[in-house]
């Protein structure tokens, strides 16, 4: 049976608390505390329609709303930013430790976890760049907003993966990696 270090148990939780974060706070940025949902709740309020709001003060409401939230997803984005490259240096000091899923005689099965893992971490680099070109603003216009269409697309991929992350373990659980999950949390109890 696969034991996990620390190191590698650390890290795993860190992706899954600040994925969470970083969807949670994408999420809500996105669709229910988005421009448009602030804008219209503030212009539906009779007491704020008499005031006759410029847009520019409209958007400093707007966004006096969602800046502390978005602090939380930025700073969650350096902290998976960090992780990240702490996980791709571990994985080639320890070896890969997901199934290599190029290789002909990798069972359909570990095929199949190979390229999810594969994907989750092509996915979390480019979320890693995109994020940066947003935050930082780098390149041009066009580059800015290609950035963030793409990054958008994480609240789609995200739960997809969790979903099939947890669909994977209650798997393993259920046939030949029986106590992962346990091992996966406090480590090795042999």
């Amino acid at each position: 049976m696969k034991t996990y270090t620390v190191l590698h148990r650390i890290l795993h939780w860190i992706f899954a608390i600040f994925m969470l974060v970083l969807f949670t706070t994408g999420f809500l940025r996105m669709y229910w505390m988005s421009k448009t949902v602030i804008s219209d709740a503030v212009n539906k309020n009779t007491a704020i329609q008499a005031l006759n709001l410029d847009k520019q003060s409209l958007r400093t409401i707007v966004h006096s709303v969602q800046d502390p939230m978005f602090e939380w997803h930025v700073y969650a984005a350096y902290i998976i930013t960090f992780a990240f490259i702490a996980r791709v240096i571990y994985m080639f000091v320890k070896g890969i430790k997901f199934p290599n899923p190029f290789v002909k005689t990798t069972s359909s099965k570990a095929r199949f976890q190979g390229f999810m893992y594969l994907g989750f971490y092509v996915l979390i680099a480019v979320q890693i760049i995109t994020g940066s070109i947003l935050k930082f603003e780098i390149g041009s216009e066009s580059l800015a907003d290609l950035a963030e269409t793409t990054h958008k697309l994480a609240v789609y991929w995200t739960p997809a993966f969790i979903l099939l992350h947890l669909a994977g373990i209650a798997i393993a659980e259920n046939t030949d990696r029986k106590g992962i999950t346990s091992k996966m949390i406090g480590g090795d109890s042999e």
